[in-house]
């Protein structure tokens, strides 16, 4: 398999434990990896902890996360909870014909885990939930995340023709996705800017196909715009059905092994469920940045992500509105078992946040900017292993806001939140 430091015969039957998390040394070594959900890419040293085995000519592995965690957070508009985010991932890769073929699947029982179909967050938007809009929480993920298969054809020595078909997956838009990716492994909770960057990652009826040559790699990705519906339990369709009805292109280049940078740009055709006649154009550019250490590793992602309102609007505030957010996050594994890192966010924001939470949307509300937040995170853990394959960390998290000036009556000028955690994770 590309990235391992050590020969597979088929005769190697038994479950084996690598040495090393799986990585790679090119940019075509880590797409054939499949380590992260859809097409996305991390640089190709990114170490991702996995179990490994072979059996009958099948390459099969195993990885997941999972954190139980208790928030607090300060101010008018904040609220305190304890629930649990996870995520679990089986692939099977197998030569066949000219080619590689993948399967893999994501499942999350977060549906169960996070009761009330949120948790607290404060500032942050998007979704709904029972028929409201989530007003300072965070949806949990469907049970399906991903279910794919995926196909790559050497077309030469520096050369890969892939292809990428889910009924549940995520589209070429963005960066990783932040519950995959190394930089935001260890934070529990959601980045402020998920719905400006990375919320396709689930999304139906997704088609992919993508060229690699050398470090560059171009992809385009059919799939149906519309986000998942509250019922996260099964293959739900979203409210306006599940044709394919939306589009987006993405480039990757990855110079080096430690460095992966990308920009796409999406059509997406009524993701909002309560905005069904809005259609949105996204656009993201990132670059991600990965350094082994000495019994380590450093990873950092910088990220641009912007939502345009493609829907006409008589009022001047909405028509053609824009949102930005931008964000930096650095994580770094230092004596082996340690993790410090930090998230710093510039998220734009609406006038959603105006409303009361919990409350139905006002009839002919229309939404609009109103400003950028601005949130601080900083954490640390520390990994101990009290069963075989199975990594336990206990950590911490302190987040501090600046309110932009049309919130301050409603959220204070500087609430802050604070997270205790136990995380767990699959490993070698």
């Amino acid at each position: 398999m590309p990235g391992m430091q050590m020969p597979m015969t088929s005769s190697t039957e038994a479950s084996m434990q690598m040495d090393m998390p799986m990585s790679a040394t090119t940019l075509i070594e880590a797409q054939l990896n499949h380590a992260s959900s859809g097409t996305s890419i991390e640089p190709a040293s990114t170490p991702v902890p996995m179990l490994m085995s072979s059996h009958g000519g099948w390459m099969l592995m195993l990885h997941g996360s999972a954190f139980i965690t208790d928030t607090q957070q300060s101010g008018p508009r904040g609220a305190d909870k304890l629930f649990s985010t996870n995520w679990i991932m089986p692939m099977a890769q197998h030569q066949l014909g000219p080619g590689q073929l993948t399967l893999r699947a994501m499942f999350s029982l977060a549906p169960a885990t996070v009761t009330d179909r949120q948790y607290p967050l404060l500032f942050q938007q998007g979704e709904t939930a029972f028929g409201k809009p989530i007003i300072d929480g965070q949806h949990p993920h469907n049970f399906f995340m991903e279910v794919a298969a995926l196909y790559d054809i050497h077309l030469g020595e520096r050369s890969l023709l892939s292809f990428y078909a889910a009924p549940i997956g995520d589209p070429a838009i963005g960066p990783t996705a932040y519950p995959h990716r190394l930089s935001a492994s260890e934070d529990p909770l959601a980045a402020l800017g998920h719905h400006q960057q990375d919320s396709t990652h689930i999304a139906y009826n997704v088609l992919t196909a993508g060229l690699t040559f050398n470090s560059v790699r171009i992809e385009a990705s059919g799939f149906h715009g519309a986000e998942p519906s509250e019922q996260r339990w099964g293959f739900q369709p979203s409210p306006n059905g599940h044709a394919i009805d939306s589009y987006s292109t993405r480039i990757t280049f990855s110079p080096r092994p430690n460095w992966t940078a990308q920009y796409s740009v999406a059509h997406i055709t009524s993701p909002e469920t309560l905005y069904p006649n809005e259609d949105q154009q996204r656009q993201t550019a990132s670059i991600m940045y990965n350094r082994p250490l000495h019994n380590g590793n450093w990873s950092s992602t910088l990220i641009w992500g912007r939502t345009k309102s493609l829907t006409a609007q008589s009022n001047p505030l909405i028509a053609q509105s824009k949102e930005n957010s931008y964000l930096l996050e650095s994580l770094i594994r230092f004596r082996t078992r340690n993790y410090a890192w930090t998230r710093i966010e510039s998220a734009g924001r609406s006038n959603e946040l105006l409303l009361t939470p919990g409350s139905p949307l006002p009839p002919n509300f229309e939404e609009f900017p109103i400003g950028h937040v601005a949130a601080y995170s900083f954490g640390y853990d520390r990994d101990f292993r009290l069963i075989p394959h199975l990594l336990t960390a206990p950590g911490a998290q302190f987040t501090t806001y600046t309110t932009p000036s049309a919130l301050i009556p409603t959220y204070g000028s500087h609430p802050f939140g604070a997270a205790l955690f136990i995380r767990f994770r699959i490993s070698q």
